[in-house]
């Protein structure tokens, strides 16, 4: 089976090698693992009058990925790649994760809503690693009592985790909403991967299995 969500990171990327060596793999056992690793910092965006308008994130991409998705970028220093230089990279991922929903998906008081195309998104390299920012509006805000919010690549070929410090906030929330993110530990991970077994990879199924590591905001407005 054909890793269709990981198609997306080749976009960033913008290397033609990348593409040819993930188009081509397929789901198995073997490959059940995490290839990409993200950590990310999010935002849920209000309006002013508690409408929900959609999420802000910044993805920052593991060392091995960032140092390959910017081979061959011209730079005027070295090793150190301005937020112009990276302008067309950002452009091109902001446009390729459109056709995965960029692995967010979203639930106002448990209908499903849709996000609109990419808006303010900017590339940066800092340490050695890359990061996304970009912003998902929704193409119909509302205000919500309950907002639930996941984050994950359905092939798990991407592992998205929170970072540790500031995870999420609320951005111009209501006061009277609360936050909590859960994502299942490494050895939560792990023990499904196991329990899963090399038959369940073979079958179609197989296609969404990253659901059950997906990251789980969940807001609640009293």
């Amino acid at each position: 089976m054909a890793r269709r969500a990981t198609a997306s990171l080749c976009g960033f990327a913008g290397m033609a090698a990348l593409v040819a060596a993930i188009s081509t793999m397929t789901v198995t056992a073997v490959s059940a693992h995490p290839h990409v690793w993200v950590t990310m910092t999010s935002e849920v965006v209000y309006a002013p009058d508690g409408s929900v308008t959609g999420v802000r994130h910044a993805w920052t991409f593991d060392d091995m990925y960032s140092a390959f998705a910017t081979q061959g970028i011209e730079s005027k220093t070295k090793g150190v790649f301005t937020r112009e230089e990276l302008a067309p990279l950002a452009a091109e991922n902001a446009t390729s994760l459109k056709e995965f929903e960029f692995f967010t998906f979203a639930k106002l008081d448990g209908r499903k809503a849709e996000f609109g195309d990419a808006t303010d998104y900017w590339a940066e390299y800092k340490d050695s690693l890359l990061t996304l920012h970009f912003t998902l509006p929704l193409q119909t805000p509302a205000k919500a009592r309950r907002v639930d919010l996941e984050v994950y690549d359905p092939t798990y070929f991407v592992d998205f985790s929170f970072a540790k410090e500031n995870p999420l906030v609320l951005k111009n929330a209501p006061s009277n909403c609360q936050l909590s993110v859960k994502k299942p530990s490494d050895a939560e991970v792990n023990a499904k991967i196991q329990s899963l077994g090399e038959a369940f990879f073979a079958q179609a199924d197989a296609s969404n299995y990253g659901a059950n590591f997906a990251n789980k905001v969940s807001v609640r407005c009293r």
